[in-house]
């Protein structure tokens, strides 16, 4: 499963004036500076670790470009871009002029206007104090921080830290914000950079149609309705409702059209990026996990959705939540499963934990347990399964269900955890983007049957690109495509 967005988090309203000068306007707040410094180097290794070379580069040199028009002082040192090596759609900026873009958003993009925009936009949430409340809602917008949150009215704050460990960081990227009035004022913003700095302002509207594409694609592929909720009643504005005021605040500069896009040269860096999930922290296809170099899979139950991060798996649907993690261990299985439990309560409280019970699994020694938690809002059971994988290592499912229920809406998965072999890991390669152009005889059709997908290739081709099924496609004219490569 991908994880959809809608470009980035805010909070605080105080919008900062544009400069012309490069020189002009606020300083960052020194501890906030010191603090994203701090926070950067495991903030991108908890995202799969940050792209280097001609591409990181490249975004670099686009976000200094519209930054410089932010009236953030000294912008060429105030402001730090990082592309992540993430399969998260999304974008984000933290206090002290930390913005980061990931992979998977800028392979939605169709030219380096659109991807101004999106810096421009993270760039306007820090020259406009916004991402200053945004920590203080993170672990509140993930599934992982939710979970903390349900169990920590049973025994405490602590309860759900190992959960929420890498939540906590990984919440960045995929909370969505919280006020409708900051992202208008951010995309606002991101389009005056833009063009002061001489883009086309038609790169606000256009990613915020690819993400709308993608995200009702998404539903589609999942088997889920598209249906959003109403504004109103929503602390986001719905996707499309940003591209139609994105659009109106390009019209109204009078400059839609006239500044460049350097779609060639966007699309000469996209060569190549990996789309979706990385091989090297696993990849999810369709209801199964699985990681070639750790030669371990296991599959959801049907209904059921994964997000994958560089520490976890977490596994969400209508009758539990629950995570996949684990690695290096000396001990017991009930000794592991202790500590785990033990790591869930943050030490606080002790839960009642009965002996784990001990059992096989497809050849592997495995113990589960399930004890209870009395919360706010009712009963819920808590379960651990423990694998010993080999003598010095142990994976494990932490699971969430109603009480009573124990692990029995997760037995399919715990039950469908296995060893891969060599051929089959050996067959798991990452998708990438290919970059063609059009031949003669070429269609819409004989292009997307060259998609490395096995269901949806058509609308996923459409998508991409954001062309119409009857658009007829001119030879010459360069398109994407998603194909398999080679492995880093």
């Amino acid at each position: 499963m991908r994880k959809f967005i809608l470009l980035l988090g805010a909070a605080s309203v105080a919008l900062a004036p544009t400069a012309g000068s490069a020189q002009a306007g606020r300083p960052l707040d020194p501890r906030e500076v010191a603090e994203a410094q701090q926070q950067h180097a495991a903030l991108v290794a908890e995202f799969g670790g940050a792209e280097t070379g001609a591409r990181a580069a490249y975004v670099e040199s686009v976000g200094r470009r519209v930054a410089a028009f932010s009236g953030v002082a000294n912008p060429g040192q105030a402001f730090r871009f990082t592309t992540l090596n993430s399969a998260v759609e999304n974008a984000f900026a933290v206090p002290g002029g930390y913005v980061y873009i990931t992979r998977q958003l800028m392979a939605l993009m169709d030219n380096e206007a659109e991807l101004a925009f999106a810096l421009g936009h993270e760039a306007g949430h820090i020259a406009a104090n916004h991402s200053r409340s945004r920590q203080q809602v993170t672990q509140r917008n993930t599934i992982l921080g939710v979970l903390g949150a349900v169990l920590g009215a049973a025994v405490g704050s602590g309860f759900g830290d190992l959960l929420s460990r890498g939540a906590q960081q990984a919440a960045q990227l995929r909370t969505l914000s919280f006020s409708r009035d900051q992202e208008y004022q951010a995309d606002r913003l991101a389009t005056r950079y833009m063009v002061n700095a001489g883009y086309d302002p038609a790169g606000g509207p256009g990613v915020l149609a690819a993400l709308g594409r993608a995200t009702a694609l998404q539903a589609r592929v999942q088997g889920r309705s598209n249906r959003q909720t109403p504004e109103w009643a929503s602390t986001h504005p719905l996707s499309e409702n940003r591209t139609q005021q994105a659009r109106a605040d390009a019209q109204a500069t009078g400059r839609l059209g006239t500044g460049f896009r350097n779609r060639d040269q966007f699309l000469a860096q996209l060569e190549g990026i990996y789309v979706d999930d990385d091989p090297a922290q696993g990849v999810i296809e369709g209801r199964a996990f699985t990681h070639p170099d750790l030669r371990i899979q296991f599959a959801v139950p049907p209904g059921y959705l994964m997000q994958n991060s560089t520490r976890a798996v977490s596994i969400r649907g209508s009758a539990g939540q629950a995570q996949f993690s684990g690695g290096r261990y000396s001990g017991s299985l009930e000794n592991y499963i202790y500590r785990v439990i033990q790591e869930l309560t943050g030490g606080r409280q002790q839960l009642a934990v009965p002996p784990p019970q001990r059992t096989v699994i497809n050849g592997v020694p495995a113990a589960v347990v399930s004890t209870r938690a009395n919360t706010s809002s009712g009963v819920v059971d808590v379960s651990v399964v423990a694998y010993q994988w080999d003598a010095n290592t142990v994976y494990h499912f932490v699971m969430l269900t109603q009480g009573g229920a124990g692990v029995g809406p997760f037995i399919p998965m715990i039950e469908s955890l296995r060893r891969i072999s060599a051929a089959e890991a050996a067959a798991i390669r990452p998708r990438v983007i290919d970059v063609v152009t059009v031949q003669n005889g070429d269609s819409v059709r004989s292009l997307a049957s060259r998609m490395a997908y096995r269901d949806f290739q058509l609308e996923r081709f459409l998508s991409l690109n954001g062309i119409a099924a009857n658009q007829p496609l001119v030879p010459g004219q360069k398109v994407k495509l998603i194909v398999f490569g080679a492995r880093r």
